[in-house]
């Protein structure tokens, strides 16, 4: 199976912030190629000098380099600390799910974080009749068999968000990010905390400042120059 980041290069976690998740997970759908059509040699040498080009094909290249947390985003280490304190509080801030993100993308299972963060603007969808395509977004991208981006859920959970898109809630999705949110607290959140580069960033501690020393001034024959000595007996 062609690797996800292949297939949607253009999508990343900062595109949500421009305009809502489903209109840009819609969009890259539209664009993938037919399965059935197989691009000729040209057309896959010229497609995979474009990837090469891209600097996200770069990001995870480098399991466990120190630095590739740093270079996204200014985080002091008192703020990475924090993020270690709890899984909730790593993803309610934004460097710390962007860098989550990362770590994630170095273990090719970004697709996890992708669904929650869908999911979480799924259930801020305001208006109902929006509930329906964003739904049948997510659940073509993440959750049907055989889907780009399908994630790991168990036959119950999967069944019972299948049978609700006919309507959905904003409750349809629940399940199924609770699943997904505890695979990655469980399993992908203590290796992110062991990776080198969040030690990195707990190590980058400014060093301590070293007290300010007041100099002593040295007295030298000059200071003395024109001055008599008292030789007064008390």
């Amino acid at each position: 199976m062609e690797n996800p980041l292949l297939l949607f290069p253009q999508l990343n976690i900062s595109a949500s912030k421009d305009k809502p998740y489903y209109k840009v997970m819609k969009s890259a759908i539209k664009e993938e190629p037919h399965k059935a059509s197989k691009p000729g040699a040209k057309q896959k040498r010229n497609r995979l000098s474009l990837l090469l080009q891209k600097p996200e094909f770069h990001e995870g290249d480098h399991l466990g380099k120190s630095g590739n947390l740093t270079k996204t985003a200014s985080v002091s280490p008192e703020e990475a600390v924090k993020w270690g304190e709890s899984f909730d509080k790593l993803l309610s801030e934004e460097a710390g799910l962007d860098a989550f993100t990362k770590f994630l993308k170095t273990e090719f299972s970004e697709e996890n974080i992708e669904f929650w963060i869908a999911c979480e603007d799924y259930k801020k969808t305001k208006s109902a009749h929006e509930l329906l395509p964003k739904a049948k977004t997510i659940f073509e991208t993440f959750i049907q068999k055989d889907a780009p981006k399908e994630v790991n859920l168990d036959f119950h959970t999967k069944e019972v968000t299948s049978q609700s898109m006919g309507q959905p809630l904003r409750s349809t999705f629940d399940a199924a990010q609770g699943t997904v949110y505890r695979l990655m607290e469980q399993d992908s959140y203590p290796r992110f905390l062991r990776s080198a580069p969040y030690l990195s960033l707990l190590q980058a501690r400014p060093p301590p400042r070293a007290p300010l020393r007041r100099r002593s001034r040295s007295f030298t024959v000059s200071d003395f120059q024109g001055v008599r000595p008292d030789f007064t007996v008390w």
